[in-house]
């Protein structure tokens, strides 16, 4: 049997392990494994020892075999994601909900191999990819050795940057047959791209802003993620800010570049499931994204997200609540939150004002986590901006929530790379928890929360680890050591966090369920729109 066979069935095994720990399992009957239904839920207390973490794992072993059937990923456009949505669909029928698929066609990217090296001035340098680089989602497919060209770069603090934002940024730069090196911010990446490719550019280096400072604002300053949100025609990567200040002061600075990749139009959905009754005009609406990307089964990001709303829905079945209560599981919010933009930008103005507020919950499990609630004040001072009115009343909920078990928190920036952004922008008050993904935690989380200072929030953020059993598939093994002496621990699952985020969860969901009056009413949907703009297109930069 081949390695990769053993790998599978592994990680099936895993799969089956966690499900038999927790309770008999049938993926063809999810439902049943619940057994007689608990009558109530009504009220937080209620709710939250329904809601437990044998519950929750049936779910995450339902999508790791999902997963290990059907090409080892969950990502959208692919067999697994479409299992993985028929799961969700039918366990909420069963459960009682009004449940609706909605599909819709987006750009499938999937990136294979990558080089990056420099070739001049010497010496030359290899480059590693996760580490000193990332190809990013969406990107051309190429092979391109050329020089590096600066594009209206800000290297001066605090380093606000549109560099590639406009088509006149290259009127007074020759990127013809080069590779244009712009500075994240103000735009999406897309359109950074996609004008260097329409000035003649070769390839594109995008690096971090550097704004704030790396103590602060890590996350401009690291090696990050970038989706493009759609097919550009040239070689793109990402690279820490600290690279790319290097390269705009080298002169003579030529590099290769070679991307080999994938994009092309698929179809995949959004399932929404709503209870039967409560007030239509005073929509409670929570959501988690169901894909995964294209490397792993996704297990943490997000599974974590949609297993809780999955266990606290079915066990709110039988709740008859003051408002409707709205679940929703994303399609292709790896590929740029395209199907929560799509569900938005469907509704029309008076859709959009039933909504009262929106919670979003994407990793919620982080192996190496903190307890972050998104700064919906701004309170922080960090970012975006504070959301749409009635967002700091939702963050002080699950600060009171948290508050109650002792339990230190972090303000999360809104930083556009989940699926409230498209709420936020129609303004819509949202908030939700986030664990933690690329960034390194930090000796004062280490105190707080314990875990590793040093290692990423998520270790195996985007890569096929994000599974049951992480070490076999390709996780540091010393460091899930680590990580498995202090806290319980099943694959990619942080059990301390998932636990007491989906009683958060829970809490926040029957509350808002019965009684929405600590959320002021808000401006006109139009007003509120435009103002909410310019906060969720820095965001999503």
């Amino acid at each position: 049997m081949a390695f990769g066979s053993q790998g599978r069935v592994s990680r099936i095994a895993a799969a089956a392990a966690a499900m038999i720990l927790v309770g008999t399992f049938a993926t063809a009957h999810p439902a049943a494994a619940h057994g007689k239904p608990k009558p109530g839920n009504s009220t937080p207390d209620k709710l939250t020892r329904a809601v437990t973490l044998p519950g929750l794992l049936r779910h995450i072993g339902a999508f790791q075999y999902i997963a290990d059937t059907h090409g080892d990923t969950r990502a959208s456009g692919t067999p697994g994601f479409d299992r993985s949505a028929d799961y969700v669909a039918w366990t909420m029928k069963l459960a009682g909900y009004r449940v609706t698929r909605q599909p819709f066609e987006f750009t499938y990217c999937e990136d294979s191999s990558s080089a990056f090296d420099k070739t001049a001035p010497a010496p030359p340098v290899t480059y590693v990819d996760g580490t000193d680089y990332q190809l990013m989602s969406c990107t051309g497919a190429g092979n391109v050795t050329a020089a590096v060209q600066a594009v209206d770069i800000n290297l001066t603090p605090p380093r606000a940057s549109t560099s590639g934002c406009e088509a006149a940024d290259f009127a007074g730069v020759n990127v013809t047959g080069k590779i244009a090196l712009m500075q994240r911010g103000s735009c999406d990446f897309f359109v950074k791209a996609t004008n260097a490719a329409a000035a003649g550019a070769v390839g594109a280096i995008i690096f971090n802003q550097g704004n704030g400072t790396p103590e602060a604002n890590p996350d401009r300053y690291e090696l990050f993620g970038g989706n493009l949100g759609g097919e550009v025609s040239i070689p793109t990567i990402s690279v820490p800010y600290a690279l790319g200040e290097q390269f705009a002061g080298t002169a003579g600075l030529t590099v290769h570049l070679a991307a080999e990749a994938i994009s092309e139009d698929r179809t995949t959905e959004n399932i929404i499931a709503e209870t039967p009754g409560g007030n239509p005009d005073n929509v409670v609406m929570l959501g988690s994204h169901l894909d995964s990307v294209p490397a792993g089964p996704g297990i943490n990001d997000n599974g974590s997200g949609s297993a809780a709303l999955l266990e606290i829905a079915y066990q709110m079945r039988k709740v008859k609540p003051t408002n409707k209560v709205r679940f929703a599981w994303w399609g292709a919010e790896e590929g740029g939150t395209i199907g929560s933009d799509n569900y938005v930008a469907g509704l029309t103005e008076a859709q959009a004002a039933q909504i009262k507020l929106y919670l979003n919950f994407d990793m919620i499990a982080s192996a190496n986590y903190t307890l972050g609630v998104y700064d919906g004040d701004d309170s922080a001072g960090e970012g975006a901006g504070p959301g749409p009115t009635g967002s700091a009343e939702i963050e002080a909920l699950f600060q009171s929530f948290f508050a109650g078990r002792r339990l230190p928190t972090e303000a999360a920036d809104f930083t556009g790379r989940s699926d409230y952004g498209a709420f936020i922008a129609a303004g819509i008050p949202a908030g939700g928890l986030f664990t933690g993904a690329e960034v390194p935690k930090t000796a004062d989380d280490v105190a707080k929360w314990g875990g590793v200072a040093g290692a990423q929030k998520d270790p195996c953020y985007h890569e096929a680890c994000d599974s049951l059993t992480p070490v076999r598939d390709g996780a540091d093994a010393a460091l899930y050591r680590q990580l498995d002496r202090q806290y319980p621990m099943i694959g990619n699952i942080n059990l301390r966090a998932f636990d007491v985020n989906a009683d958060a969860v829970a809490t926040a969901a029957i509350t808002y369920a019965f009684d929405t009056s600590s959320i002021p009413d808000r401006a006109p949907a139009a007003a509120a729109r435009s103002a909410a703009t310019e906060a969720s297109s820095v965001g999503k930069s």
